[in-house]
C-alpha cells in the first residue's frame, strides 16, 4: 500500500530540512574560496547525501520515541516533540524503518562516490558523521555532553568539513573555523528543544542538560553557544582566515541576544519560550547561509 504524502513528510520531518542545506552550503563556501571552482554535479550530491542523513535521523527519532512510548507522554510544540505521525498512523512504522535504511543507503552511496574521486581521506568526517546519524537516539539522549554536541558534531564539524573535502579533496583551516558555527547553533538548537520535553524525555530513561541540570542552567549553556558562535566568526575574520566580509554572518547578532534573553527569561515557561525557540530556528538558518555569502564574497 502507498505511503500516504502527509504520512511520509511526517515520518521526515520535512519542515525541519531547510538545515543540511545551509550547512552544505557553507562548505561550498570555504571549498571555492579555496579551489575557486568546483563540479556542480558534486555540489547537488553533497546536499543530496546532507539531505538523506537529516532524513535517516528524523525517521529514525520517530519511529524509537513511537517505540519508547515517548509520543505518548510528550507535548507538542511546533519546533519540538516530534511530528506525532506513527501515533496517528502506528500501521507506519515499518514504513519509517524503511525510510532508514534507504536514506542511510543513500548517504553511504554518495560518500563512497566522493572516497573514490576525492580520497578516503573524506571517511574522516564520513564514518563519524554516519555514526552521529545512527546513535544520536538511541545513545546519545541518554548521556548529557554527548546529547549536547552530538547534533552540532554531525551538522557543523561532520556536515561542513565532509562537503568540503568532497568537493576539494582536502581539509582547510577555513572549513574547520566556518563548521564552528553550526556546531554551536545546531547542538543550541537541540538544547532549546529539549525544554518542553525534560519530563516526558526522564520518564523514558533519556538524560540531557534540562534534565540533569535543570533549565535555569541549561538556559546558561545555550547563551555560551551562541556567544561562541559569534566568536568564530570573529576569529576567522579577524586571523584572516575568512575574507573580512564574512563578518556579514554577525548580522544575527541581535536576533541572538533576543533569544538569549527569552531563553533565560522563560526557562520555566514553555509558552513563553515558544518564540524564541522560533526565534533560534531563523538565527540556526540565517547565520550559516550569511556566513557562506560573505566568505563567498571575499
Amino acid at each position: 500500500m502507498p505511503m500516504k504524502r502527509n504520512v511520509f513528510f511526517g515520518l521526515i520531518r520535512a519542515p525541519f530540512l531547510l538545515l543540511p542545506p545551509c550547512c552544505v552550503l557553507l562548505g561550498m563556501a570555504t571549498a571555492a574560496r579555496q579551489a575557486g571552482t568546483f563540479r556542480p554535479l558534486h555540489a547537488v550530491l553533497a546536499v543530496i547525501g546532507a539531505l538523506a542523513a537529516h532524513v535517516c535521523v528524523n525517521a529514525f527519532n520517530e519511529y524509537l520515541d513511537f517505540r519508547s512510548g515517548l509520543d505518548a507522554k510528550t507535548s507538542r510544540t511546533p519546533f519540538s516533540g516530534g511530528s506525532g505521525t506513527l501515533p496517528h498512523h502506528p500501521e507506519a512504522a515499518s514504513k519509517a524503518i524503511a525510510i532508514v535504511i534507504v536514506s542511510a543507503a543513500v548517504v553511504a552511496c554518495i560518500g563512497f562516490y566522493f572516497c573514490i574521486v576525492r580520497g578516503f581521506g573524506l571517511m574522516w568526517a564520513g564514518v563519524p558523521g554516519l555514526a552521529a546519524v545512527l546513535l544520536y537516539t538511541p545513545w546519545a539522549t541518554r548521556r548529557p555532553l554527548a546529547c549536547l554536541i552530538a547534533p552540532g558534531f554531525g551538522f557543523g564539524t561532520c556536515m561542513v568539513n565532509g562537503t568540503h573535502f568532497a568537493l576539494t579533496g582536502s581539509y582547510s583551516w577555513a572549513a574547520l573555523i566556518a563548521s564552528f558555527v553550526p556546531f554551536f547553533l545546531v547542538s543550541d538548537l537541540l538544547l532549546l528543544n529539549q525544554f518542553p520535553d525534560a519530563e516526558a524525555d526522564r520518564s523514558v530513561g533519556r538524560s540531557h542538560y534540562p534534565i540533569t541540570i535543570g533549565r535555569g542552567a541549561s538556559a546558561k549553556i545555550y547563551a555560551a553557544f551562541l556567544v561562541l558562535t559569534y566568536i568564530s566568526i570573529v576569529l576567522g575574520a579577524a586571523t584572516g582566515i575568512f575574507p573580512g566580509t564574512a563578518l556579514l554572518g554577525i548580522l544575527t547578532l541581535p536576533l541572538a541576544a533576543g533569544a538569549i534573553r527569552g531563553a533565560m527569561r522563560n526557562a520555566e515557561n514553555v509558552p513563553g519560550l515558544v518564540p524564541f525557540m522560533g526565534l533560534n530556528v531563523v538565527i540556526n538558518l540565517a547565520t550559516p547561509v550569511l556566513l557562506a555569502v560573505g566568505i563567498w564574497m571575499g
